[in-house]
């Protein structure tokens, strides 16, 4: 049994601007509406988290990512209409690029070692 991992990544200059991690980032904060949420969600400190939101907030020509105020009920974050649109291309753009390399992927897994038994 073997597996496919793709992985694209979008760069803007010497940035980063979009890939794998960031849209689970993205797909985090959407669900906890937190940043320190999804870091903790996703095992990374809420550092890194930060950095990342700045670094696709600069790359695109609208943030992906807006921060609510804090207040009485503390503040919040949420996806803005263009991350949602990024998060939703990005996903249908890997689906579409793994599904038009399967076919010779398989071919290449014909050619694949059995799985050494693990001990």
């Amino acid at each position: 049994m073997y597996r496919l991992d793709v992985k694209i990544r979008l760069h803007n200059g010497s940035d980063v601007a979009f890939g794998p991690g960031k849209a689970d980032l993205l797909e985090a904060i959407a669900q906890y509406g937190s940043i320190s949420a999804a870091a903790r969600a996703l095992g990374m400190s809420y550092r890194r988290a930060w950095l990342l939101v700045e670094t696709m907030n600069r790359s695109f020509r609208q943030p992906l990512v807006s921060t609510l105020a804090g207040g009485k009920h503390g503040g919040g974050t949420q996806l803005t209409e263009t991350g949602e649109q990024v998060l939703q291309r990005y996903r249908l753009l890997c689906a579409q690029a793994l599904a038009a390399v399967q076919a010779e992927c398989d071919a290449l897994a014909g050619l694949l070692a059995e799985t050494a038994a693990e001990g």
